[in-house]
């Protein structure tokens, strides 16, 4: 099981703004890739789990840019769950060139029905699947990616719709 995906690539044209750097729009699109590719790893990405009639959406992200990013850059991404409770997941990520760290982000998972759009707890064959790894995670230490956010999910004090 890979409890902290990674894998790396290469910053592309496609990449690049107007001011010659990565755009902000492709830390996104890095992260959610990172997000469906562990998930499907586990066996619960988005075929998998419309097969059952459920699916993950966003609720919420929040990127901090570190350090710009520019076409020919060597990047890795990592990506894991720091919490998962009743619908809500909570995704952290982090991306490196070489040993600099140049972005963090999250992103707050929800688990809904897909027939019906209502949210609905995680199932617990679906929960078992992820491994729950804490900010203060050894691991995420030793690959230099430990960083406290400053990202704190919007808790509604009524339940998800």
């Amino acid at each position: 099981m890979m409890e902290i995906y990674q894998y790396s690539f290469k910053v592309g044209p496609e990449s690049i703004d107007i001011l010659r750097h990565v755009n902000n729009r492709e830390y996104l699109r890095w992260m959610e890739m990172a997000a469906m590719k562990h998930a499907s790893l586990l066996g619960c990405g988005a075929k998998e789990c419309l097969q059952q009639g459920e699916v993950w959406v966003a609720r919420e992200h929040w990127i901090e840019y570190l350090r710009p990013c520019y076409e020919g850059d060597e990047l890795t991404i990592y990506s894991w769950v720091e919490t998962m409770d009743g619908p809500r997941s909570l995704r952290r990520y982090a991306i490196k060139r070489g040993a600099r760290l140049v972005c963090v982000g999250a992103t707050e998972w929800v688990y809904i029905d897909y027939k019906s759009g209502k949210v609905k707890d995680v199932p617990a064959d679906v929960a078992s699947r992820f491994t729950i790894i804490g900010s203060d995670d050894e691991r995420l230490i030793d690959l230099g990616i430990a960083r406290g956010v400053r990202f704190e999910p919007h808790y509604p004090t009524e339940k998800l719709p």
